[in-house]
């Protein structure tokens, strides 16, 4: 999104159909996820998570050489397709080398990645652009790539693959109940941070009024804000998960529903801006680590569907964000659509839990490996 700019004005095209190239990236996640996890279902975690990252790399690399937006976003589709499974494949691998009781310190380490490339990764990445071009700044990102690649390669520990294991298997356990209530509370729960983060420098810039040069250390705060979530989530999900979830849900509503009311106080904002990312990052830990219990033998497609949920949230939070805006509600407005998304993740958590415990299965909670 950084290189947004850069990317439109060297192929000569308008914002708008430049973002089509994210849009690519985003359906590439969506569809890559379940596609990829069931495909390679009779390989070892390591043996995917190697696979996905080679796919990453060439996507990166392929996006360079297209000479046409067309071909950039086919490009662009295909660097997607592992991004899903990828992070809920490293988050199963993290969880099972730890004991049981620190699975959700694992998993807060592997999100922290999406925090800490948000806090850095992003605004590198901009910068790299600006100054080299986007094709360079993808060039990077592909090396990245490869050094990551080389670090799986050398320090994850071989698992033994599943040669019986059936894709079938994987997609019949997906009907869980408690999973898709899971997922259900991602897709919808995760939306009211995209409504306000889309939206968030030009509410600084329109609203606030900030210097230019502050825009970019709200961002880093966000950033910030996104880190500490997926830690301190995470410390909360290895005491009570279900605590953690409902944390996360009911305090991102309220911090949003402040949103509109501290627009035109700078100091105020910065904080809201922190608290945002901050709750609403939480509930990642406690959902990734939920879909853990009762995934049963379906662990590596519910994990790698956790984040085709969460990238329907961002298509739900921004397109909710714009409708508001076209009907003239003003920039104050993402806060209330916010809080209701969270409102609404929060109520299909309560229902989940409801259904549970008249199903009796409260303590029936499967193992991932």
């Amino acid at each position: 999104m950084g290189m947004l700019p850069e990317f439109a004005h060297s192929l000569g095209l308008s914002p708008a159909e430049a973002g089509y190239a994210i849009t690519a990236y985003a359906l590439g996640v969506v569809i890559g996820a379940p596609l990829i996890t069931i495909l390679g279902a009779r390989l070892s975690r390591r043996e995917l998570l190697l696979l996905l990252l080679i796919l990453f790399c060439f996507g990166n690399l392929l996006s360079i050489a297209m000479p046409t937006p067309g071909l950039v976003e086919v490009a662009r589709f295909i660097t997607g397709l592992p991004h899903g499974a990828l992070f809920g494949i490293s988050a199963l691998v993290a969880a099972s080398m730890v004991e049981r009781s620190r699975r959700g310190w694992a998993v807060g380490r592997v999100l922290s990645g999406i925090a800490i490339s948000t806090l850095i990764g992003a605004p590198f990445s901009t910068f790299a652009a600006n100054h080299f071009g986007w094709r360079m700044a993808y060039l990077i990102i592909g090396i990245l790539g490869f050094v990551t690649f080389l670090g799986v390669w050398r320090y994850i520990p071989a698992d033994t693959p599943n040669r019986k294991n059936s894709p079938l298997r994987e997609v019949t356990a997906i009907g869980n109940t408690q999973v898709l209530l899971t997922l259900l509370t991602a897709a919808i729960g995760f939306g009211g941070m995209f409504a306000i983060y889309t939206y968030l420098t030009s509410v600084l810039q329109n609203v606030t009024h900030v210097p230019e040069w502050q825009v970019m250390l709200f961002m880093v705060i966000w950033g910030f804000g996104m880190l500490a979530g997926a830690n301190i989530g995470a410390w909360i999900v290895d005491r009570n998960l279900d605590i953690a979830a409902l944390l996360a849900l009911a305090g991102s509503a309220v911090v949003m529903m402040a949103f509109p009311i501290l627009l035109h106080n700078g100091p105020a904002l910065m904080v809201d801006v922190f608290l945002v990312p901050a709750f609403v990052n939480a509930l990642g830990p406690a959902l990734q680590t939920r879909l853990m219990d009762f995934a049963g033998d379906a662990q590596t497609l519910a994990a790698s569907l956790n984040h085709s949920a969460f990238n329907i949230a961002n298509a739900l939070g921004a397109s909710l964000g714009s409708v508001l805006l076209a009907h003239q509600l003003g920039y104050g407005s993402l806060g209330f659509g916010g809080a209701i998304l969270s409102a609404c993740g929060l109520l299909v958590y309560l229902l989940a839990m409801l259904v549970l415990r008249r199903s009796g299965q409260i303590e029936t909670r499967g193992a991932i490996d």
